[in-house]
């Protein structure tokens, strides 16, 4: 059988052609103290420096041994750029929002003027820049942001809840407001070389807001978005956090390439579940690829083969990696990737 480079191997995956064997990628993700140390390149600044952000983005591959290369490393770029109040990140801790923006449908038309290559997304486009200009022959480049349910969220903060449950109206409305600017921000990543993205959209989900506000509130605008995406022929994955089991076949009615599914997923259960979409995921990021020792090394390897065995498309993460996550974890799981063949 031919051997592909990375970037074919992930690109026919996605075809559903045939591969020499499963690709090594994280679609969450992939920045560790570890690979840190290693490039000199460290959070809080490689959120919001390009150059940094592309030097850790890139450990993940020259380090770790990831077959792609990601960015950025949070989702809350966007609500910063929006205005909310962002808690900064450490060297081992994400930045969290804090405060919000959206209020009512006046506060959305005093937000409607923006530009998506300023602020700090416009400090991810060009870190995706800086990786398809190195890597994009051989590398699948995979931009990423957070999902507009969730932005949603972000922007207008826990009333979201209520305000889609008592006020269609404003819901649709906000949703409307963040799904047209994730289809800018997506489509500026793939303008500047992303050619694989990822919706990171824990907050949209099914065990938390049900069938009837999953299929109004989330379905048609991830479809927008996924639209816009393959038009430029580009795939996509969705994540969503918690055991996504019950609405997996609802999820992937979006038109979504892949799902990626965390920890709390039967694996089996969840390529079960979907007729077409690919299923991503599922080792546990904390209890199972966070833990050290010898140990817990062979055990990253047996419950690997067993995710293996259930059907899964593309193995990683159940969720986004760990911080102090060891390297030799990591790479135990990527050693047992690169020896499948589906």
């Amino acid at each position: 059988m031919v051997e592909y480079t990375p970037k074919e191997r992930l690109a026919r995956v996605f075809a559903r052609e045939e591969v020499d064997r499963m690709p090594a990628i994280c679609v969450t993700q992939t920045g560790t103290v570890e690979q840190m140390d290693a490039c000199g390149a460290a959070w809080p600044e490689a959120h919001e420096d390009p150059e940094l952000m592309a030097k850790l983005a890139e450990a993940g591959h020259t380090v770790v041994g990831w077959e792609a290369v990601r960015v950025p490393f949070d989702i809350t770029a966007e609500a910063e750029f929006f205005g909310c109040g962002i808690k900064p990140s450490t060297r081992v801790q994400q930045p969290s929002v804090i405060s919000h923006v959206i209020n009512s449908a006046d506060d959305l038309e005093s937000h409607k003027d923006y530009d998506v290559t300023t602020g700090r997304i416009g400090e991810v486009l060009k870190a995706v820049k800086i990786l398809a200009d190195k890597y994009g022959e051989e590398l699948p480049i995979i931009g990423s942001m957070i999902g507009p349910f969730s932005l949603a969220q972000h922007l207008t903060g826990d009333s979201w809840f209520m305000s889609i449950m008592t006020d269609e109206e404003f819901g649709l409305a906000v949703m409307d407001f963040t799904t047209e600017f994730s289809i800018k921000y997506a489509l500026a990543q793939v303008e500047n070389g992303a050619d694989t993205f990822v919706i990171i959209d824990p907050t949209a989900s099914y065990s938390l807001i049900g069938a009837d506000f999953y299929k109004k509130f989330v379905v048609p605008f991830h479809a927008k978005l996924i639209d816009a995406l393959h038009e430029k022929g580009v795939p996509s994955v969705l994540h969503i956090c918690g055991d996504t089991t019950p609405g997996l076949s609802l999820m992937e009615t979006c038109g979504v390439d892949a799902i990626s599914v965390d920890q709390n997923v039967d694996m089996a259960a969840a390529v079960a579940n979907v007729e077409k979409a690919l299923i991503v995921g599922n080792l546990d990021p904390v209890s199972m690829l966070w833990n050290s020792g010898e140990e817990n090394v062979a055990a990253i390897r047996e419950e690997s083969k067993k995710v293996l065995e259930a059907g899964v498309a593309l193995l990683g993460p159940g969720c986004g990696t760990v911080s102090q996550t060891p390297t030799v974890n990591l790479q135990a799981m990527i050693e047992e990737t690169k020896n499948w063949t589906y």
